[in-house]
């Protein structure tokens, strides 16, 4: 698989980093873990109380200025959470985006304050809602590749996620 954002450096220290493997065979990482890995699809990622799976993006034709960033976040925790900022090395500038109806428009807003993570409950962020929006795109992603995204909780901190890049059309991660 080749490796976008992910310099031969990182993707040779994920092979010694701490990695502890579920029953059902996902690998969890936890915020020690801060090195960008070349993961598997279906792994997970533990970030105090809050959890992060099914992370993903879509192949975008040559010349595409955005794309979109999709994961699910869980909060098992007893305090709300909130994703205040994404960052990554593949676009000129990357935020947090809702879709949703107004009257019979679907429109797409920025969410400057983030998007919260209520205690107890999950988020997800899938194609036609709430997701990352890479803007201005320093190159194409290409199916098979995948791409380091940086989230910032406003309690919680920051992690790193691989984002594996599946067929323009993906729904979800493969």
């Amino acid at each position: 698989m080749k490796l976008t954002t992910i310099g031969l450096f990182a993707a040779m220290m994920s092979a010694t980093a701490a990695q502890a493997q579920m029953a059902d065979g996902t690998m969890t990482h936890s915020a020690q873990d801060h090195g960008a890995m070349d993961h598997a699809n279906g792994e997970t990622y533990t970030l105090g109380d809050l959890t992060i799976t099914g992370a993903f993006t879509r192949a975008t034709l040559p010349n595409a200025p955005v794309a979109g960033g999709f994961l699910t976040v869980t909060n098992a925790g007893t305090v709300d959470d909130t994703l205040i900022a994404a960052a990554t090395t593949i676009s000129g500038d990357t935020q947090i985006h809702e879709m949703a109806m107004q009257g019979d428009v679907m429109r797409m807003r920025e969410l400057p304050e983030g998007l919260p993570i209520p205690a107890g409950e999950t988020v997800t962020l899938q194609p036609g809602g709430y997701h990352l929006m890479f803007m201005d795109l320093n190159h194409p992603l290409i199916e098979g590749e995948v791409i380091a995204v940086t989230l910032t909780f406003e309690n919680a901190g920051q992690i790193d996620v691989v984002l594996p890049v599946g067929a323009t059309a993906a729904k979800m991660a493969h």
